[in-house]
């Protein structure tokens, strides 16, 4: 029995090593974000070895666009939603050109809504993403950001600024029917803007084995 269970449990880790394989495939490579962003760092540690966070970086028109995304689920039901998020920005930003930060995540949760048949009604899934999205303008130092769930810290020396997205995700919820807001900001030589997810707020750690809690995270 013990074998059997090792074996089983061999054939499901490389299942899922190979997946992350795709994963990594899917995502932005380093000399993208070089190119666009060169003053940059990201911290991806995936928890279960494929990822339902994922980040997104393109440009058009000249204006960069960025994306740090927390999907439903962790392990391989994240990753399938990580996959998804990845292939609908691609078209939305990429194909159909849309340059609105609030448009993009309207277009998006229509995606989303549309794919998982989402309707509001009891037992459906309630999958989706919380989501940070920016729009940088480098000619003009003039910043679009939109979030689900999700704010944007800039820092400036030790001036910290948060700036709070919408409470609602991209996906099904009461407000489905309500717009995103954009909220633009005029950046400052030696701004460094944070988006991230709940992953490293959450980590739960210490002699209390106690999350780490955003309070923390900000100092």
């Amino acid at each position: 029995q013990r074998d059997k269970i090792a074996s089983q449990n061999k054939d499901i880790r490389d299942s899922i090593q190979y997946a992350n394989t795709i994963q990594s495939a899917a995502l932005p490579p380093e000399e993208l974000f070089r190119e666009l962003l060169p003053d940059h760092f990201i911290l991806f540690k995936p928890r279960d070895i494929v990822s339902g966070d994922f980040y997104w970086i393109t440009r058009i028109k000249g204006k960069v666009v960025l994306v740090a995304a927390d999907c439903t689920g962790h392990g391989v039901s994240g990753a399938l939603m990580h996959m998804m998020g990845i292939v609908f920005l691609n078209e939305i930003v990429k194909k159909k050109e849309i340059k609105e930060p609030a448009e993009i995540m309207g277009q998006l949760r229509n995606y989303v809504m549309s794919s998982l048949h989402q309707t509001g009604k009891f037992g459906e899934a309630q999958d989706g993403m919380d989501l940070t999205l920016c729009i940088i303008d480098f000619d003009t130092y003039k910043l679009k950001f939109v979030g689900a769930n999700n704010p944007l810290y800039i820092i400036n020396n030790s001036e910290f600024k948060e700036i709070k997205g919408d409470r609602m995700p991209v996906g099904i919820n009461i407000n489905y029917d309500k717009p995103f807001t954009t909220h633009e900001v005029e950046l400052q030589k030696g701004d460094s803007l944070y988006m991230f997810t709940d992953g490293y707020a959450d980590q739960f750690g210490g002699v209390k084995g106690k999350k780490f809690r955003y309070k923390y995270f900000k100092e």
